[in-house]
């Protein structure tokens, strides 16, 4: 029998650089729709047996325009305070404490990431019985970006920040999007692990991947055909790129 899907959606940021501070980042329109309404219609069509959205910044805005479209299939738990992707996810671990199977894990800025791509991704998690898989892209020029190192048999053995890569790290092409799929058990063992030691004092979901290679867990990577699809929305100037993109690929 197929695993069961839940799915983690982070949507708790403030969204500084789009002039409004009044405003959740993720409740900015992209093709008619709030952001993060993209996003739970994506998990809904990947018929999810659990949705829950991590909300924080301007949180009741989400809270109830999410009610509104999509009523009890969404769970939103509150992120207060904010400090970083890994706390994020901690949010949900109460909400899924019953819940067997896998742990898909999207922004909630991402509007664009496709039926196809999340699907494939899924199919690979479970086609190579991985704990712990991520979604990539190709990028021309991948600098600032998180790097994928991969073994022989393309298994996934590191994430080196673009900052700290070594000049041969740094001519790999394939980037962290930062969207991922988990065991979920595993996942909530693994963010037990994980530490603000950064200058920000944030707990980075990223870091969890550490307990997963210490423990020789498989660790896979799908590549999204089109990089486009995993970009995030940081900026106005990006919300007006996302809507030309949407427009063109309806």
């Amino acid at each position: 029998m197929e695993r069961k899907l839940a799915v983690i959606i982070m949507a708790a940021g403030k969204g500084t650089r789009m002039n409004n501070p009044d405003k959740a980042k993720v409740m900015f329109a992209v093709n008619g729709k709030p952001m993060v309404e993209h996003v739970v219609d994506l998990a809904t069509r990947l018929d999810a047996s659990r949705i829950v959205v991590i909300v924080g910044w301007q949180k009741q805005s989400v809270i109830d325009h999410l009610a509104q479209t999509h009523g009890s299939n969404v769970e939103c738990v509150v992120q207060d305070p904010q400090l970083g992707t890994g706390h994020a996810v901690m949010q949900a671990e109460a909400a899924l404490k019953n819940f067997d199977g896998d742990v898909l894990v999207l922004s909630g800025d991402v509007p664009m990431l496709s039926l196809e791509t999340a699907r494939a991704l899924i199919a690979l998690h479970r086609k190579t019985e991985a704990k712990a898989t991520l979604l990539t892209a190709v990028l021309d020029d991948a600098t600032g970006y998180g790097r994928i190192l991969r073994n022989t048999d393309g298994g996934v053995l590191g994430i080196v920040e673009h900052k700290d890569a070594t000049e041969e790290q740094r001519a790999i092409r394939e980037i962290n999007s930062g969207i991922y799929v988990f065991d979920a058990k595993l996942l909530f063992e693994s963010l037990k692990h994980i530490t603000p030691t950064n200058k920000q004092k944030e707990y980075y979901l990223t870091d969890v991947f550490h307990y997963f290679w210490l423990h020789q867990f498989t660790v896979s990577a799908s590549i999204a055909a089109n990089p486009v699809e995993i970009q995030g929305i940081n900026t106005v100037a990006q919300l007006e790129a996302a809507q030309e993109a949407m427009r063109s690929n309806p």
